[in-house]
């Protein structure tokens, strides 16, 4: 059973997670159990821990109910400007304790479970993660709609429905296996299916010219039915909708023959149709040139226009009911946003007519107008989608301002050169509510004690935590709350793994896809360079280090599959030697995820973030890790550099080539053997893989990686190793001196404003959509329990 607050602690949560109310307890505890007699159909003696989740689960979503009808018709009456935000990958993790942080409602249930004997931590542990995406893209997607509802922007977000999303990943003999995610299996209290809503998506068919125009006929029709979920804003009353669709096959698909084999075939086939939304493609930033992908991205396109084109018609002139029919001022009403990924970007559609740029616009430079094409030439000639979307766009952003100057200075420089306009810069952003006070309540609480709670709308004012840098006791208490989320993220481990960790290690953390440009391969280097070194002097004071790895691999990335293999390789040679004890641990994280990702995040003290420079577009789990008190060490690659900016470079530890070292040593070429023949840790670490060290059952188990590393390695791990290690023995030196180290983390967490959501999504708002965010509460709804 939980242990009562003290007074103090209740203090703390005050401020942050709102007042418990005796009345607020009391309705809670009623309406519970009413959900649980008349909605689940149990009582406590059959009931299951399950079926208390979904009781709690829908007395929660009451309280949005209201708000989220209330909100609608506010937009109805008000007719702003909306924003519809399309992506193929929403990846929202779990919605209970969100939704309840952000209606205040957190300490209440706390309260209300409690006296029903219940244990709230288990409850919210039987939720499935909505995995409705990858990682990065998908994250950053769920961060949007979190931060436009806060901002009181009409905003929907458009997505598809995958029966199954991210797949499990379970590691099985230090192998990852992937297994299928079916986290729909006992149902979704938190998704309400709008069948009124649904509209048909046309396929193939073919064009007929007639007299009365042209014509699409003989399609094949899969109709899109859409299942809405609310989201939150953070305590202004308003609910905005994240509207995804799934596939469903009409009545009459293929019932042309109707003897009993004819009709027990067609109805099989309407499988065809479902699978468009039956799951998601497990690739981040990996072009799938397949049929299905596709189909996809017109499915959720198509029946989304649509859906605006209805909602558009249907809205009101102020206080007059008009039907809309001139859409000529849909602009005026309406702005649309894709988030962009490798597919939706820089994929290529084939096609058999070539339609280029107009000659007139550089007159004689032919090779300027091909690269500049729509179309690419070639044996097969190829629509450059990337150029399409560009030309269709009044607006083009990157996610980092490295990234939007590489954009500018290279991919798209043609482009830029025509429109310098266009091109824009939005840096990432994660939102705090999540990433601060769902995930690190304790840390959430010590904030708001020194610069008060508005932070959490407004984190520009975590600026004022500068002011007690010196502050012993803030200092102290920062310290705590680490230790004490380290703690208990080291009974986790050792429950789950089976391995020791002293929670008085430093936790090295490096969670994210697996990919080679994100080089978990240089961490791993380290890893075996650290131990060799505790091997050379068994006596030495080391610093000791617990260093976790975590991500998935792309089921058809061999390379990336044989890289998790190498860490769990090295964490059983690791972890089992008597000589190195617990001054080093190696630990794979199986199947990363959001709900992981909360867990870890908290209890990490350094952030691993060590790209090849010009590869990472922005990055949002750097921001995550700075936010909850980690200190980064990292290349000057997507957002590390503004977060270097903005904390001072002295107080991350960044270390390797930059952007225009890269750009030289592809002109020059770099000699991976060099480094190898010159180094010897490294050439010590190299031999150790090659010869099977780590794999003594099968010596050329990671031939691959060891000649890909030595003679095709596009990323240039070796040029970085160096200067990567040096960086590596300042952190191990500065963990030894706890208050200088905490030091650094306030001066990490004080400058964190800039990595907001709120504030990305107010610039996208203000200087790109043409809207005005605002912190305005909407009016209550009247329902009291609302």
């Amino acid at each position: 059973m939980p242990k009562p607050l003290t007074d103090q602690e209740k203090r703390k949560q005050i401020s942050v997670r709102g007042l418990a109310g005796v009345e607020n307890v009391s309705d809670l505890k009623t309406n519970f159990n009413r959900h649980l007699h008349f909605t689940l159909v149990k009582d406590r003696n059959v009931a299951t821990k399950r079926d208390y989740y979904f009781a709690l689960a829908n007395t929660v979503r009451d309280h949005l109910v209201g708000r989220w009808i209330r909100t609608q018709q506010h937009y109805y009456e008000k007719d702003p400007k909306r924003v519809y935000y399309l992506s193929l990958e929403f990846y929202m993790g779990r919605t209970l304790q969100n939704t309840m942080v952000n209606l205040a409602l957190e300490n209440a249930c706390d309260e209300a479970i409690y006296q029903l004997g219940l244990d709230m931590e288990e409850l919210q542990d039987i939720e499935e993660d909505a995995g409705l995406g990858n990682g990065g893209l998908g994250r950053l997607a769920a961060c949007f709609l979190d931060s436009m509802a806060s901002l009181g922007l009409a905003a929907y977000g458009y997505g598809i429905r995958y029966e199954f999303g991210i797949f499990n990943q379970k590691i099985v003999n230090g192998w990852q296996v992937e297994e299928a995610d079916d986290w729909l299996r006992y149902g979704n209290p938190w998704e309400k299916a709008r069948p009124e809503y649904m509209r048909p998506v046309h396929f193939y068919g073919r064009v007929e010219h007639t007299p009365e125009g042209v014509k699409w006929v003989d399609t094949q029709v899969v109709l899109a039915l859409p299942y809405d979920t609310p989201i939150p804003g953070y305590r202004n009353n308003v609910v905005n909708t994240m509207r995804l669709w799934s596939a469903k096959a009409p009545c009459d698909f293929n019932l042309k023959d109707f003897n009993v084999g004819g009709y027990i075939q067609a109805v099989l086939d309407r499988n065809l149709a479902e699978n468009i939304s039956r799951v998601l493609y497990p690739n981040d930033n990996f072009f799938e040139g397949k049929e299905l992908r596709l189909k996809q991205e017109y499915f959720v396109v198509a029946a989304t226009l649509q859906d605006i084109i209805r909602r558009f018609k249907s809205s009101k002139f102020g206080s007059t009911e008009v039907v809309r029919v001139d859409l000529s001022t849909l602009p005026e009403k309406v702005s649309g946003d894709t988030v962009d990924t490798a597919e939706w970007a820089l994929n290529a559609l084939h096609i058999h007519r070539n339609r280029p740029l107009p000659p007139k616009l550089y007159p004689g430079d032919d090779d300027r107008l091909r690269r500049m094409s729509l179309v690419e030439e070639g044996h097969q000639k190829k629509i450059n989608m990337a150029h399409l979307c560009i030309v269709g766009s009044h607006a083009v952003n990157g996610v980092a301002r490295i990234h939007s100057d590489i954009l500018k200075a290279t991919l798209f420089k043609d482009f830029y050169e025509v429109d310098p306009d266009k091109f824009q810069n939005k840096t990432n952003g994660i939102t705090p509510r999540r990433w601060l006070v769902m995930c690190n309540p304790g840390l959430a609480e010590v904030i708001a004690e020194r610069i008060g709670d508005d932070y959490i709308r407004d984190l520009d004012q975590l600026k004022k935590l500068l002011e007690f840098v010196d502050d012993d006791s803030l200092i102290c208490d920062i310290a705590k709350i680490k230790q004490e989320n380290k703690l208990k993220f080291s009974a986790y481990l050792e429950e789950q793994y089976k391995v020791k960790i002293n929670p008085n290690s430093m936790f090295d953390v490096q969670v994210k896809r697996i990919h080679e440009y994100k080089r978990q391969l240089l961490n791993c280097l380290h890893i075996i360079t650290l131990y060799n070194r505790i091997k050379k002097e068994p006596n030495k004071d080391w610093t000791p280090r617990t260093i976790m790895i975590g991500g998935k691999a792309a089921p058809g990335y061999h390379t990336a599959k044989l890289i998790i293999r190498l860490i769990t390789a090295i964490g059983e040679i690791v972890n089992n030697d008597p000589v190195v004890g617990d001054r080093l641990k190696v630990i794979f994280l199986e199947n990363y995820k959001v709900t992981l990702a909360e867990r870890i995040i908290p209890a990490s003290d350094l952030s691993e973030q060590i790209s090849t420079a010009g590869t990472e577009a922005s990055g949002t789990g750097n921001m995550k890790f700075m936010l909850n008190g980690a200190l980064t060490i990292g290349t000057m690659d997507g957002a590390n550099v503004e977060m270097a900016e903005e904390a001072g470079e002295e107080n991350l530890f960044i270390f390797g080539m930059r952007v225009e070292d890269v750009e030289a040593m592809d002109k020059s070429g770099y000699d991976a053997m060099e480094y190898y023949n010159r180094i010897p840790e490294l050439k010590q670490a190299m031999d150790q893989i090659a010869g099977g060290f780590f794999s003594p059952d099968q010596h050329d188990l990671f031939k691959d990686i060891v000649n890909m590393l030595l003679h095709h390695d596009r990323f240039k791990v070796f040029a970085d190793y160096e200067a990567y290690i040096k960086c590596q023995d300042k952190v191990s030196a500065l963990y030894r001196n706890p208050k200088e180290w905490t030091k650094k983390v306030i001066y990490n967490i004080a400058s964190c404003g800039k990595f907001s959501s709120d504030r990305t999504i107010s610039q996208y708002a203000r200087e790109i959509w043409g809207m005005e965010p605002s912190l305005e509460k909407i009016p209550a709804p009247d329902d009291p329990r609302q």
